[in-house]
């Protein structure tokens, strides 16, 4: 007799049960080796993603404690302060406003007046720490984010025209309709 014998624990398929169970397994490892990376990779991007806000978003809620994100507005003309390598300014969207510190080398494009992006966090007393200052880049452009929360603050409609002069916005009244 030289044939193969068949288990009775398997009920005489030993060879093709024991295949489809070694390939449960490996799918099922496969599986479960992707949904940890795929955690991981999200905790990860978590961690990193930046949100952008604008003052009148931060006076509406709290701002994310400990997290950097991008604060955005227009600088208020009259605020800017240099002492040496410090620059302290303030950030409006006409509605609000947030004082900013500034530790290390503005871009040539800052002034009062003009749109910015600053990369930092909130501190407890409401007073935002930026570690990254970024600037418009010409007397027509304003970042998205920037116009947006102009837009929502009812300080410009683009169906108006061009957004109103810089300058004044710290001292602008909201829009109306018409």
């Amino acid at each position: 007799m030289s044939g193969a014998v068949a288990n009775p624990k398997r009920g005489g398929m030993g060879l093709a049960a024991s295949r489809r169970r070694r390939r449960l397994w490996v799918l099922l490892l496969c599986g479960l080796g992707l949904g940890a990376a795929a955690a991981l990779a999200l905790t990860a991007f978590r961690d990193n993603l930046v949100f952008f806000r604008s003052p009148s978003d931060i006076a509406a809620m709290a701002a994310p404690d400990g997290r950097a994100f991008r604060l955005g507005g227009l600088v208020e003309a009259g605020s800017v302060v240099r002492d040496g390598a410090e620059a302290r300014f303030r950030v409006t969207d006409g509605a609000h406003t947030i004082s900013v510190t500034y530790r290390g080398v503005l871009p040539d494009l800052f002034r009062e007046g003009q749109g910015v992006v600053t990369l930092g966090r909130l501190g407890p007393d409401g007073h935002f720490t930026a570690s990254e200052v970024l600037a418009r880049h010409d007397e027509t452009y304003m970042p998205p984010e920037v116009k947006d929360a102009l837009e929502r603050s009812g300080h410009w409609n683009p169906e108006q025209g061009a957004a109103p002069p810089a300058s004044g916005w710290n001292t602008m009244q909201p829009r109306t309709g018409g």
